[in-house]
């Protein structure tokens, strides 16, 4: 990732992260939608299939540009009709099956769950070498809350072919807590059987300490007593390490290259802050440049307030 001067930079909510040219293509999906014009849905469809045809092998980076056009355009139908009008094209394919995910999760459930996943195996067969197909078909999987069997084989198919996808990665991880399908022991395996093998700097670097900050949240939401204290979880061993892990080597200049990373120091900053480690936490924010992602900061209001906030405690050291 390019890494930003100390210099201060508005505070402002990127969906985008540091990807200039998908930044770039969500401001012009906003400016074309606007006209009104009749030929609106082919020059939108031209903007992204362009974009998607970019570093088409880089799934790291494939894998988030569909991610964030899928949350863009959830409450669209230009991915219905750019898969309608070309049911031969994997990346029209998989935008909608992901598309119709991040519409599903607002709505508590998909509209059409076999429709979706015929989509996405329809793309693996297109472009077998291409994880995205599966990576959508593990969303809509736990959407709809598939048994652990079936959902652990689209997770092998997905690791044969990027082994360190962190969009498959945090699916998984958010399948196995307590609140979806598994149990808090399973996330403790999971975590513990990733980081015995993988990078320090893989994609997928950010699931140990993303999911202490999902069990932190767990606690707050509990209230009462628990929640009053549920600081003390960041100086529990497991929590600390982690936290101990990520100050260490994330913030260094090109040690996160990976397209989520972003993303990544956002959820350092968030922890470094909950547990009250200050001063490990200014160099992140100078490193973020006041690009804000909403999780994990939307969890206690609005996400640019409380970032701005812990920002400003950070620089002040109180």
């Amino acid at each position: 990732m390019a890494f930003l001067s100390g210099r201060r930079r508005k505070v402002r909510l990127a969906p985008e992260l540091d990807d200039q040219d998908l930044g770039k293509l969500l401001k012009s999906l906003l400016a074309t939608t606007k006209t009104g014009m009749i030929a609106t849905t082919d020059l939108c469809v031209a903007q992204i299939s362009r974009l998607l045809a970019q570093d088409a092998d880089d799934w790291d980076r494939r894998s988030h540009r569909m991610s964030v056009l899928a949350d863009y355009l959830s409450a669209t139908q230009l991915a219905r009709a750019w898969a309608t009008r070309e049911p031969r094209n994997a990346s029209a394919l998989v935008l909608h099956t992901w598309t119709q995910v991040a519409h599903g999760r607002t709505q508590g459930g998909m509209e059409d769950a076999s429709g979706a996943v015929d989509a996405c195996l329809r793309a693996a067969d297109i472009a077998p070498e291409d994880p995205t197909p599966w990576v959508a078909l593990l969303g809509v999987a736990r959407l709809e809350r598939w048994e652990q069997p079936q959902v652990f084989g689209v997770w092998n198919e997905i690791l044969a072919r990027d082994r360190w996808n962190r969009e498959a990665y945090l699916n998984m991880l958010s399948y196995l807590t307590p609140e979806e399908a598994g149990s808090r022991i399973q996330v403790l395996d999971f975590v513990d059987a990733l980081r015995a093998r993988m990078p320090a700097n893989a994609p997928c670097a950010g699931i140990e300490l993303t999911a202490q900050v999902l069990h932190y949240h767990a606690v707050l939401a509990r209230g009462g007593f628990e929640a009053l204290v549920a600081r003390n979880h960041w100086s529990q061993t497991a929590a600390a390490a982690a936290l101990d892990r990520a100050a260490h080597g994330w913030a260094q200049p090109g040690f996160l290259r990976h397209a989520g990373a972003t993303a990544d120091l956002n959820l350092l900053a968030y922890a470094l802050m909950a547990a009250d480690r200050r001063h490990e936490a200014r160099p992140v924010f100078e490193t973020l440049g006041g690009i804000v992602t909403a999780w994990p900061w939307q969890t206690a209001g609005d996400p640019v307030t409380e970032f701005e906030q812990a920002q400003r405690r950070a620089g002040a050291g109180v």
